[in-house]
């Protein structure tokens, strides 16, 4: 088999996932990623549908996750006087199985570790293609060159910067910010039994506030054009989130004198990925980097079905990315363009008063039901092949 030897950037769920692929092929992988250890815990992400169940099934990895899921999370929204206007709930937020960011990542990683080589503290600086590999060269580790390498690293793709181009050709701001901060009911009780969860939630036009929900313990989402913030300054950040929210009344005010005082503050745009091509050369994207949209609820399921296809193709071409390359592109294609239709923010913090009275009586009408039943269509609307019967008959 050719180009044996491959890179991938980020070990969230895109890049683990896949690496757990090409390992079982015989590649011979090596992961890179920022953060200096597997990220633990974080927001809640699910799996909807007969074929985010068969990639999980095919990964042998169904039945942990089912142990470790969350009980999801009906969302109340509520006015500034506590009184509740509509229900969000959990069961079209969580999808079939909903289950900690962190916790997928680690079950997906012990089944890797040993098999391919991780490289946590360090980053991707600079990719030089040649006619024989990727020349990588690394923050911190040597240089090294690589077959192909993968970029896995979410909406802010260090790998689309340098093999693409500037990250403002190819993401959109959706005109909304969100924030995350503390410890979800999940993550902070772990050993607590999973049982269904109820938050509430305060909108007013252009501004959701949410206490206790399955993402995190404080969550806010703001209408905005694009801001220019220092996204290593989180006190700053933090007073973004203040002045948003200055003069809101509910719980608003006590939320915003804890904030200071929360770990695991998250601050960024709703933001839509669109690209022409996901693949060029040796480099490919998978998941977010790829065809990434904010809080829309298909970017788990995606990233663990590209990571599928792409392995799958790869795999059924003996290696050959010219081949393999274009088939991942022209079967995720589709998928992400549908993914990427849906809109977030106007949906949980509609900009006017008139928006968020239809958005309440939209949740209790039959119309609601038929979306549902339309977004999963679209979250399954993909043909998936049995890659290890075809590498296993070659």
């Amino acid at each position: 088999m050719r180009n044996t030897t491959v890179l991938i950037s980020g070990a969230s769920i895109a890049g683990p996932a896949l690496a757990y692929w090409l390992s079982r092929y015989g590649f011979d992988v090596t992961v890179v990623e920022k953060s200096p250890a597997l990220r633990a815990g974080g927001q809640a992400v699910d799996f909807t549908g007969h074929t985010h169940m068969a990639v999980l099934e095919r990964m042998g990895i169904l039945e942990d996750l089912e142990r470790r899921q969350t009980g999801k999370t009906d969302m109340v929204i509520v006015d500034e006087g506590g009184n509740e206007k509509a229900l969000i709930s959990g069961d079209f937020t969580g999808g079939d199985l909903e289950i900690l960011r962190g916790d997928l990542a680690d079950v997906i990683y012990q089944r890797t570790a040993r098999n391919c080589r991780y490289l946590f503290g360090d980053t991707i600086t600079a990719l030089t293609e040649t006619t024989d590999g990727v020349h990588v060269e690394f923050a911190h580790a040597p240089a090294q060159r690589f077959d192909l390498v993968f970029g896995a690293d979410g909406i802010h793709s260090r790998v689309r910067k340098l093999a693409f181009g500037p990250e403002q050709k190819f993401v959109k701001h959706q005109g909304h910010y969100y924030c995350l901060a503390g410890a979800s009911k999940w993550e902070s009780q772990p050993d607590a039994p999973r049982e269904r969860a109820v938050s509430y939630a305060l909108n007013t036009p252009g501004h959701l506030a949410s206490l206790g929900n399955s993402k995190a313990a404080q969550m806010y989402m703001f209408a905005s054009p694009q801001l220019d913030y220092d996204r290593d300054d989180f006190d700053a950040q933090r007073r973004i989130v203040a002045d948003q929210f200055a003069g809101i009344g509910w719980e608003v005010p006590r939320m915003l004198a804890d904030l200071p005082h929360l770990d695991g503050f998250y601050l960024d745009s709703l933001s839509k990925v669109t690209m022409k091509n996901f693949v060029q050369g040796r480099v490919a994207l998978v998941g977010d980097a790829g065809y990434g949209n904010t809080l829309a609820g298909f970017g788990s399921g995606l990233a663990i079905v590209g990571a599928y296809v792409l392995a799958g193709e790869l795999a059924a071409a003996d290696g050959d990315y010219t081949v393999a390359f274009p088939r991942y592109q022209e079967m995720m294609k589709r998928t992400g363009k549908m993914a990427g239709a849906s809109s977030p923010g106007a949906f949980l913090a509609p900009k006017t008063a008139l928006g968020l009275r239809f958005r309440n009586w939209f949740l209790g009408s039959r119309f609601f039901a038929m979306m549902v039943k339309s977004a999963e269509k679209s979250k399954n609307d993909i043909d998936l092949k049995n890659y290890p019967e075809i590498v296993a008959a070659r």
